[in-house]
């Protein structure tokens, strides 16, 4: 890959390492491996773990997990890495990164190919459709190795619903159920609250990575195109499409809300979160990884449920596509056989359904294999804790097509920005709905031409 495409969405170098401890006696006697990760607090914590116990489980090889900042920090640091040829050995990369790092030839070595060289046995089929299909080449060999996977979901705060006289047993499963409920939450428990309390501001909904939820998962659920070419999978030429009267549609709704003061636009990303957790929001739509957060923080009773879906588009609604991150193995210039060999014994150490089922209940994400999945049903996980299993229900709802196995774009991070920066418009009064959607589908367009001039020049 040309060094310009692999700068392509750099946004700030890393935060300062955390390593996972390993004695530096035991580092002289051992193949080291370095990866580099973009999780904090309990998953941080959960990388950490897989490290120890991976060290301890074998005496060839010494893993060390850094910290290296955010999802953007590290993507730029492991690019800069790169070209100075000191790559770390593994690299977590957000799964919007997948159709950059894809397209970065050497600087990468693919699974399929890391398997062929050292034994490794990966069989794509062990892993949940959603998740493989995301990391997988369209002939289903693997990319890169699934790790963290969470999809979206819509949690509730059982007790509001209670206050304004909803089941809190039923939550809104269609897109009009879901407008009349937070009509109704906002007249019935918000209001009322915020009367006899005077506390902050109670809104009925708001949702946390917007862009992500309510165009990209909108657009799935619905077997809607997000661009052309199956949403990447098929070209570098492929254009943006989710500029369709029904996504329109549905964003002009949230508008709506907006300005009836139903809805609560709190930021881009995760800057929502704690509208919900605090109690502040009534639904709070999020990543399914956000359970840990919720279980710590909430001081009320709440649940999980999909997704909802328009009738009027499909009858059938498909499966929600995954988030989170998997790790690429990175190539440099005196990298040894050995070091490789370590790589794989990695790979092969997480992909064990024993330790796929403690990360999945250790931090929300979801099991990425069958069997680690199975695993948790047998032992009862999801009696404990019940509502854990929504995403792996969302996942594999319905039928994967070419329009709900995922994205493969180019500098998607930098698209998802521009569709950030269209719609706060539009919820600021300044502009519709379709004419957010048809200027972030313009400019997104001259991002992804960008994108294909410099990988194939």
């Amino acid at each position: 890959m040309q060094r310009r495409t692999l700068l392509t969405g750099a946004a700030a170098l890393a935060a300062a390492p955390i390593a996972a401890p390993i004695s530096a006696q035991a580092q002289a006697a051992k193949t080291k491996i370095v990866l580099w990760h973009a999780l904090t607090g309990a998953n941080g914590e959960e990388i950490n773990r897989l490290a120890r116990e991976f060290n301890a489980s074998q005496g060839d090889y010494a893993l060390e997990a850094v910290f290296k900042g955010s999802y953007p920090e590290t993507l730029t640091a492991t690019i800069a890495a790169w070209r100075a040829g000191q790559a770390p050995h593994l690299a977590q990369i957000y799964e919007v990164g997948t159709g950059s790092m894809l397209a970065a030839g050497k600087a990468v070595k693919q699974v399929w190919e890391l398997a062929k060289e050292t034994g490794l046995k990966i069989d794509p089929a062990s892993y949940l459709p959603a998740v493989r299909g995301y990391y997988s080449l369209s002939d289903g060999r693997m990319a890169s190795m699934p790790l963290n996977s969470s999809t979206g979901v819509m949690w509730y705060n059982k007790d509001a619903f209670e206050a304004a006289g909803l089941d809190p047993e039923k939550p809104p499963t269609t897109w009009a159920e879901f407008h009349a409920a937070t009509v109704t939450l906002r007249d019935k428990w918000a209001k009322p609250t915020m009367a006899k309390s005077g506390g902050p501001d109670l809104v009925a909904a708001t949702s946390s990575w917007f862009a992500w939820i309510q165009i990209e998962q909108f657009g799935a659920i619905h077997n809607l195109p997000f661009a052309s070419k199956s949403n990447g999978f098929d070209g570098l030429d492929a254009e943006l499409k989710f500029n369709s009267p029904a996504h329109a549609k549905q964003l002009q709704m949230l508008i709506d809300l907006s300005k009836e003061g139903a809805f609560k636009y709190g930021g881009r990303d995760a800057q929502p979160d704690p509208l919900f957790y605090s109690g502040q929001a009534a639904i709070g739509f999020g990543s399914s990884a956000g359970r840990g957060d919720i279980v710590r923080n909430a001081k009320f009773k709440w649940a999980a449920s999909v997704i909802p879906y328009d009738p009027a588009l499909t009858s059938t609604p498909n499966n929600t596509i995954i988030g989170g991150a998997s790790l690429w193995t990175m190539t440099s210039p005196k990298r040894m056989p050995a070091e490789y060999k370590g790589v794989a014994a990695f790979l092969q150490f997480i992909g064990h359904p024993d330790q796929d089922m403690q990360f999945h209940e250790h931090t929300g994400y979801v099991p990425v294999t069958l069997a680690g999945f199975e695993l948790a049903k047998k032992q009862g996980y999801y009696e404990q804790a019940p509502g854990a299993d929504i995403a792996i229900k969302s996942l594999t709802r319905g039928t994967v097509t070419a329009n709900s196995k995922g994205l493969r774009l180019g500098r998607l991070p930098e698209i998802r920005n521009i569709v950030y920066e269209e719609v706060e418009k539009a919820l600021q009064g300044q502009q519709s709905a379709q004419a957010a959607l048809d200027s972030a589908v313009t400019r997104g367009n001259k991002v992804l031409r960008e994108f294909e001039k410099s990988v194939r020049t």
